[in-house]
């Protein structure tokens, strides 16, 4: 019981600091978006694209594997921590360079898409500093993390509102990330000490440990990003930036709810790993329980975005984005299932089973791009949609089907979602 209320304060904490964030989110995105239009709005969306195909490189699957690294070795959590953060940075720093080099290649001549994509970057060396959260996560203080990404958003919106009134040009909304990633960083390290955090040192051994657990997650990670941020890419080289914006408003309110999910799998993620160690059947059990969780909420959202989009979209973005009505209708469900993939994620690690993910992805990839490829000329904005749609199925569903390993991943979520045993799981928590 005292574990069941620990996850449920953690979720409760997560959950009511995202929504607070979300609410300012929701405005700022609306003026910023209506401030920008479509265009400059769209560039900004094929930044935050590229950036999001080196996020996996940077990260190098470390993120992953911290909270059960930690579950299973607490007082080693300053080692995991500081060889982690050393990595990712190094990594970062790589990924920074790499995205100006390609970006030049792709977009030669571009000199505001360039210099955008370029400024959005360095977003990625502040984010090595994140990883930090994953220690609160592993030890029930998401509270923490979650009330100083709150005030750190507080403080970047300030700034945004700050831009608007003074009409500046599309690059300084480019570094706002960057700013609430610098602002993140430096509240995570001084929390983490404050709260009796060990000091961070650096472990070759260690390092080399983790990555060799890790590394299945990299071309994992790329994978998810090519078919989550390809329809973008492929709808401006195809269309024109107006359609990236068109369609990147859309799968922003889709997502508006994305931290409630988050918010149930980190809360879970911890007691899973715990479940796993010492008792099997609570294991499965509590796996269960999150399945359903997730995937009933993931259809109630559908659901009411499906019949709500001509508001939704009236509302945040103005008639100017109307063609995005129709593709909100079609994201929302594909982002449904890309949080069933979330659930799947813990189900790998906790089995050992991650070398199964970048086969899995990977296929999910090829099927995205050919499907983009056919889809986008002939149906637009709502093609690359349905072409998401149809991977997210493809990858989350049908490919465990196929890799006899991975079904019994399928029985645990089917028995998550009988009504009945979900009920009655969800009684025992306050």
């Amino acid at each position: 019981m005292l574990l069941q209320n620990k996850i449920a304060k953690n979720a409760s904490w997560i959950i009511g600091c995202k929504i607070a964030q979300a609410f300012v989110a929701v405005v700022i995105g609306m003026l910023t978006a209506r401030y920008l239009g479509p265009s400059n709005y769209g560039v900004i969306s094929y930044a935050a694209s590229i950036v999001a195909f080196a996020t996996p490189i940077m990260q190098l699957g470390l993120n992953s594997i911290v909270v059960q690294e930690i579950v299973n070795e607490p007082d080693k959590d300053g080692e995991i921590l500081g060889t982690s953060i050393c990595l990712s940075f190094f990594s970062a720093i790589l990924c920074v360079a790499g995205i100006f080099v390609v970006v030049s290649c792709l977009n030669s001549g571009e000199r505001e898409t360039i210099i955008v994509c370029c400024l959005y970057s360095v977003l990625l060396v502040f984010q090595t500093a994140e990883i930090i959260q994953y220690w609160f996560q592993s030890k029930y203080l998401s509270k923490y993390t979650s009330l100083i990404s709150f005030f750190a958003y507080l403080v970047v919106a300030s700034y945004k509102v700050v831009l608007l009134v003074l009409g500046m040009n599309v690059y300084f909304f480019a570094v706002a990330n960057a700013f609430d990633g610098l602002l993140l960083a430096i509240a995570f390290f001084v929390i983490y000490r404050k709260k009796g955090g060990t000091r961070f040192s650096v472990s070759l051994s260690r390092a080399k440990k983790m990555f060799a657990k890790s590394h299945y997650y990299i071309i994992s990670g790329l994978m998810i990003v090519v078919f989550a941020q390809t329809d973008r890419l492929m709808i401006k080289n195809m269309m024109d930036n107006s359609c990236v914006g068109f369609y990147s408003a859309a799968v922003v309110c889709a997502s508006l709810t994305s931290f409630v999910f988050g918010a149930v799998i980190d809360s879970f993620r911890p007691k899973i790993f715990e479940c796993k160690k010492n008792d099997y059947s609570s294991y499965e059990r509590m796996l269960s329980v999150l399945y359903g969780v997730v995937v009933y909420l993931a259809l109630l959202q559908s659901i009411v975005m499906t019949l709500l989009a001509p508001i939704i979209i009236g509302v945040l973005y103005g008639n100017a984005y109307d063609p995005s009505i129709d593709n909100l209708r079609i994201v929302v469900w594909f982002t449904a299932f890309s949080y069933m993939g979330g659930v799947h994620a813990i189900y790998f690690l906790a089995e050992e089973k991650q070398k199964y993910l970048w086969f899995m992805n990977l296929c999910g990839a090829v099927c995205n791009i050919i499907m983009n490829y056919f889809f986008i000329p002939r149906f637009g904005i709502n093609g690359a949609a349905l072409a998401s749609l149809i991977t997210q199925i493809f990858t989350n569903v049908v490919m465990i089907l196929i890799l006899s390993p991975l079904r019994s991943c399928i029985m645990i979520m089917l028995r998550g979602l009988n009504p009945a045993f979900i009920g009655n799981m969800l009684r025992h928590f306050p």
